[in-house]
């Protein structure tokens, strides 16, 4: 029963991490676009870009972590191929968190240098790894 539970708030924090690190991309291409002297808009972006980071984005990953690595050493499916392979993918996905992280200090600093096309192209990355990572867990593949 417990597993059930935790299985439960595991799906929930990677939805709220996944809606998170699909819509802060999102937010960075038209934060990109905006034209010189939009300071106004510019001030919403940065707030809307850290509160999404700092409220949700972080703790939904953290609890994803915990949750995921608790099932891990319940099932006992650590020593499978296909989570280890699920665990890469994770990986993957926390280093892109990590990269949007950098991406809203360097808005919330007015460094940012790159182009609203660029972010439409990174807003892709968490939704490729999100789709190998799901069919790793349901399928389960025996390799």
């Amino acid at each position: 029963m417990l597993y059930d539970w935790i299985k439960a708030l595991h799906v929930i924090a990677l939805i709220a991490w996944m809606a998170a690190m699909l819509y802060l991309p999102r937010l960075f291409v038209y934060h990109a676009a905006l034209p010189p002297g939009s300071e106004a808009q510019s001030a919403t972006f940065k707030v809307m870009e850290r509160r999404l980071l700092k409220a949700i984005m972080t703790p939904a990953m953290i609890a994803t972590w915990v949750f995921g690595l608790t099932l891990a050493w319940m099932s006992g499916y650590y020593a499978s191929l296909w989570l280890q392979l699920k665990f890469v993918l994770v990986l993957a996905m926390s280093g892109a968190h990590g990269f949007l992280a950098r991406a809203v200090k360097d808005f919330a600093a007015d460094r940012n240098t790159r182009g609203h096309k660029f972010y439409r192209v990174i807003n892709e990355v968490p939704t490729l790894l999100m789709i190998g990572i799901v069919i790793l867990a349901v399928v389960k593949p025996g390799f």
